[in-house]
């Protein structure tokens, strides 16, 4: 028996299905520009960006998926499709990546630090990208949408007869034209301190790139900048840069010559070396080294103090407490804290600003009193890799003077530190190069290393040499993420007492690690004798950014909205958020130093130079020293500022004076123009220093 044809389309019975639509050629090429403008759209609004810039990013990205765009139309299509979806996930990728370092590393990363990346440890950052993530995914599904949707169109067929060379022609027209509008728009009269044509000539300041560029513009530069440096565009203005860097208030004499007559003669000659900067300037190798010579011969050194020598000759201990913040300084919980905090010199207005890279950035910082590039190559990290003479840090200071120079860091080799801190002058031992710290059963780190055992398994290395010492610890017992960890578990009963959320529970038992660490330590030095004779200089390498809300519990204040200050977005927070504690501190201190200017981590390496007695000279550092007749200052990453007169708020390009300041307009507008200048000249002088060896040029290694 025959059976029946029901899909026979000859019949009435059946009407055939209705054709496909076809795409054309060029219809697959559209893609990419809109994939990109839509990625750039959902992550500036995710990351909370200001969309004032978008005209620029909207043409760069149509105008690099222009070029993207050529691949599928001129392959193949099915190879078209096949590439179309590799290049799709992997663009989606790369935002979403981007996104989550911004959330939970504060800063967008460049492609240029995939080298540092792969020697760090990825996986001490787990506890936090992990729940990022995990908060995120609804997000994540949208950023994937448009990849998601390319399935029902690639069921379309390529519809015949179309031309792909004339399609790929115009696709070609349109990326260069559209970059061509983009520049054009770039370089029009936008207003505020980093407009996009500055911007769009540096390799710094990267999340402003991405606000007002698009991230695919920063990466573009990133990677042209790997070829071609950057070239910084300074001018040769130095007028009234002396000025800045003197004394605000004059003469400090009341007038009454016989009270002064009284009083022990001080030497307040400045901190300077015999060099001859004019000359470098005039015959220097290029145009960099000249601006630089020019720069530092123009600015006003700091002087001589009543503390100049308070401590020469003293043994010098100095650290760097990873995620540290003296809001969590408590006199029961941590006492040995809270006793060098309050019985040494005290800084009411001490900040650790966050910069790029944060730890290692913020030991540059501390370590070689200049600001860190806002960018890459990673300033710390450079050093090492060019052996750039780090002429004036303490260690090579202290090393000539004959010190025994040690380091130490109960961790991996991160950011190149057997590198760079050997260059610096440090024995620098970490786990693996003559540290031992508890491990497991495989041979890893105990992670987190116990900041206790990193001094006990050090302190016999000096503690009974016959010569003076300087040893810096960089510690690891408050590194992220503040759960339940092994640093914790010895406080919990402790802790779990106290009136916060888990977390911030935990991370005052990272604290209290570090405060047992620093008793320790005392109790050695005393054992020892050596106590009296000794300097401790602590401060943290920066607050616990990922967790920045505990701050708000331990000091009971505001400082943003939970996003901004999440973030960390310095337009929308209360720079008080990065307020912290530096101690300098000697148990041959009768009484503290209470010291109200405003002052951060580039200050210490000369204030500590000038209480040693050392010979440095003040021009050639971003730092001043604290306890001098100076101008204080902070510069903040997004380059606000405080200074001793008053605030400076980049983003609204105000200046708030200081309590008890008074200016008149005039002087006002004169001394925040001169100010952003000095502010500019400031962060643009690291990378010179460090890319040229410009200390060698005056101070060649022996």
């Amino acid at each position: 028996m025959e059976l029946p044809h029901f899909h026979s389309y000859q019949g009435q019975h059946c009407a055939p299905p209705p054709p496909r639509p076809k795409l054309p050629a060029w219809a697959l090429g559209l893609y990419f520009p809109l994939l990109l403008v839509y990625l750039e759209i959902i992550l500036h609004l995710a990351a909370g960006s200001a969309m004032t810039y978008f005209p620029i990013y909207l043409l760069f990205s149509l105008s690099t998926g222009s070029l993207l765009a050529l691949l599928p139309v001129l392959l193949p299509w099915k190879a078209g499709r096949i590439l179309t979806v590799i290049l799709s996930v992997l663009l989606t990728l790369l935002f979403v990546a981007e996104l989550i370092a911004k959330r939970t590393l504060l800063s967008y990363y460049p492609l240029s630090t995939l080298e540092t990346a792969a020697g760090n440890r990825l996986s001490d950052y787990m506890g936090v990208i992990l729940p990022a993530i995990a908060v995120a995914l609804p997000l994540l599904l949208v950023f994937f949408l448009p990849t998601l949707l390319l399935w029902p169109l690639f069921r379309w067929g390529l519809a015949a007869g179309q031309p792909p060379r004339r399609s790929a022609a115009v696709f070609a027209a349109g990326a260069v034209l559209l970059h061509l509008l983009g520049l054009a728009v770039v370089h029009a009269p936008w207003s505020g301190d980093l407009t996009p044509a500055k911007l769009y000539r540096t390799d710094t300041n990267l999340d402003d790139q991405v606000e007002q560029l698009g991230l695919i513009t920063m990466l573009r530069l990133d990677i042209k900048h790997l070829f071609i440096p950057a070239k910084a565009s300074l001018d040769n203005d130095f007028d009234g840069l002396d000025g800045l860097d003197s004394s605000s208030s004059g003469d400090s004499s009341d007038g009454d010559t016989s009270a002064v007559e009284e009083q022990p003669v001080v030497d307040t000659s400045p901190n300077v070396m015999d060099v001859d900067l004019e000359s470098l300037a005039a015959n220097a190798p290029n145009e960099d080294v000249s601006w630089l010579a020019n720069y530092f011969n123009s600015a006003s050194p700091t002087r001589k103090n009543e503390y100049t020598g308070m401590f020469e000759g003293y043994n010098v201990i100095q650290l760097v407490i990873e995620g540290f913040s003296g809001y969590a300084i408590d006199p029961e919980l941590t006492p040995t804290l809270y006793k060098l905090a309050n019985e040494g010199f005290v800084f009411n207005n001490y900040y650790t600003a966050l910069h790029y890279t944060s730890t290692s950035n913020g030991e540059c910082q501390t370590l070689l009193g200049l600001y860190p590039k806002n960018g890459n190559p990673i300033t710390m990290k450079r050093t090492g890799v060019l052996g750039t003479n780090a002429y004036f840090s303490l260690a090579q200071q202290l090393g000539r003077e004959g010190y025994q120079v040690l380091g130490y860091h109960g961790n991996y080799d991160m950011y190149g530190r057997q590198t760079s801190h050997t260059n610096l002058g440090y024995t620098w031992k970490q786990f693996g190069t003559g540290l031992d710290v508890d491990t497991t059963s495989s041979g890893e780190i105990a992670w987190p290393a116990r900041d206790t055992q990193v001094i006990e398994n050090s302190v016999d290395d000096y503690i009974n040499s016959d010569q003076p010492f300087h040893v810096y610890y960089l510690t690891i017992s408050g590194h992220m993420p503040y759960n339940n960890n092994r640093i914790v578990q010895p406080y919990l009963d402790e802790v779990r007492a106290l009136p916060y959320s888990q977390t911030t529970q935990n991370y005052m038992a990272t604290v209290m690690e570090v405060d047992r660490a620093l008793a320790l330590l005392l109790e050695k030095l005393e054992e020892a004798g050596k106590l009296d004779k000794t300097l401790i200089i602590a401060t943290g390498d920066h607050i616990p950014y990922s967790n920045a809300g505990v701050l708000e519990e331990l000091s009971g204040r505001t400082f943003g909205s939970s996003s901004d200050l999440e973030a960390l977005n310095e337009s929308a927070i209360d720079f008080d958020v990065y307020k912290n504690t530096l101690i300098l501190w000697s148990a041959s201190m009768e009484e503290p130093v209470q010291v109200d200017k405003p002052c951060c981590q580039v200050d210490i390496l000369p204030t500590v130079s000038n209480l040693l007695g050392l010979e440095y000279d003040s021009r050639m550092l971003s730092g001043r020293d604290i306890l001098s007749d100076s101008e204080g200052l902070v510069i903040f990453t997004s380059r606000s500022w405080r200074s001793d007169r008053g605030f400076y708020n980049r983003f609204t390009q105000t200046f708030t004076p200081a309590q008890g300041v008074t200016m008149t307009q005039e002087e006002q507008d004169q001394y925040v123009s001169t100010m952003k200048k000095l502010v500019e000249y400031k962060l643009a002088s690291t990378p010179i220093i460090v890319e040229n060896d410009f200390y060698n040029l005056l101070f060649p290694r022996e």
